[in-house]
């Protein structure tokens, strides 16, 4: 294949290697998994599609996204980061995957995305995720499944600069059809729940709106929780994260945290609490008890943790009073995206249409309703 090649006629692109990348929900546990708690995800049957193919002996790369419109290139050479936000996740998968020494030679890339870019359905690890399980197959890499994980987890931290948690790369990969993971972030021991939801369907509702503030404030309050475990870990060695303190033990320093660092930690340990009780209300079938939970989480995230918005909490007090709606949330980094709404399938519709008009009148913005199913994570296709 000569250096001339161009992805104008990429539709006729055909791959050595397909990829079908899934994106993820969050069912609850919402800023623990930085914290090493527990989070309940799932992979959804929305996804990045990736076609691979080698293309010659040299160190040349080509990538065009179908989504975008958008193609650029780059050699295994030199690897620097981009002014393009969405190409510095290829970038940084590539340089961590060359960083561990693994050996990459010159390859091509067509990928389309079906994920929304901001709704906190992560579309991110999406990417990093399908790019790097389509490398290992393609190179032969030899990486496992939990290396594919954390590389793509580095990618982001290094590359991209959001000190985000294992969740999202890990629901992408190794989500199970039909199922919610129940993980812990701190051991990644995962219990596999059947996402039996009745006769209710998970309903998303992009606000549409991507406030500035996200990234900044994700990072600050990852650094205010790494605060609150600085100062207890003064006087408890064995302290080494948010997991290892419980609601006793957060009280007994509450006169030496400042006021936001308090709330910051109390709201981590009860949304740990929450994901707990929320899994065994699942196994039960208690779709009432579990909606509960999620409306606590929401409320938490609104006022302790502080991570919401207008749009976020409009439309979840839109959701409130609908006795056909079991429990809403926002959810992801917070700030804009999606909130996630446990609802019944009959009534979808109608909601829909409500939630159009009102958050029109109070916005001027039309939200986005996604539906969304439990899906397997990576897939791969050889030719």
């Amino acid at each position: 294949m000569n250096s001339e090649f161009s992805f104008k006629n990429y539709k006729d692109f055909s791959g050595q290697i397909e990829i079908e990348s899934p994106g993820r929900i969050n069912l609850i546990g919402e800023h623990t998994d930085y914290n090493n708690g527990f989070v309940m995800p799932t992979a959804i049957d929305k996804k990045i599609y990736f076609k691979l193919r080698k293309n010659d002996p040299g160190s040349l790369c080509r990538l065009y996204s179908e989504t975008y419109n958008s193609s650029f290139k780059f050699s295994l050479e030199k690897i620097e980061k981009s002014e393009n936000a969405w190409e510095n996740y290829i970038l940084g998968v590539v340089n961590e995957i060359q960083k561990l020494g693994k050996q990459l030679s010159g390859f091509d890339c067509v990928l389309k995305s079906e994920l929304p870019i901001g709704a906190g359905i992560s579309s991110s690890a999406a990417l990093e995720c399908g790019l790097a399980s389509g490398l290992n197959e393609l190179f032969d890499l030899q990486l496992s499944k939990i290396d594919i994980i954390e590389l793509a987890q580095r990618a982001e931290h290094n590359f991209v600069g959001s000190n985000c948690g294992i969740m999202d790369q890990y629901a992408s990969v190794m989500s199970k059809k039909d199922h919610l993971i129940l993980l812990d972030c701190e051991s990644l021991d995962a219990e596999y729940i059947p996402a039996d939801f009745k006769n209710c369907k998970i309903l998303l509702l992009n606000t549409r709106v991507s406030h500035s503030l996200a990234d900044s404030e994700y990072n600050t309050r990852r650094q205010e929780c790494e605060e609150g475990v600085r100062i207890i870990a003064e006087v408890n060695p064995q302290v080494k994260s948010l997991r290892d303190v419980d609601e006793k033990l957060l009280e007994s320093h509450r006169n030496k945290l400042p006021g936001k660092i308090y709330e910051r930690c109390s709201y981590v340990i009860e949304e740990n609490n929450r994901v707990v009780k929320a899994a065994k209300a699942i196994k039960k079938g208690d779709l009432e008890k579990f909606g509960e939970l999620m409306y606590a989480s929401h409320d938490g995230l609104q006022h302790r943790y502080e991570v919401s918005c207008s749009e976020l909490d409009f439309l979840v007090d839109l959701s409130r009073d609908k006795n056909f709606i079991h429990g809403a949330r926002m959810m992801g980094g917070g700030f804009g995206g999606c909130t996630i709404n446990l609802i019944e399938v009959d009534k979808i519709d109608d909601f829909i249409q409500e939630t159009d008009k009102a958050y029109f009148k109070e916005f001027g913005i039309h939200p986005e309703p996604i539906i969304v199913e439990a899906d397997a994570g990576t897939i791969i296709y050889k030719n």
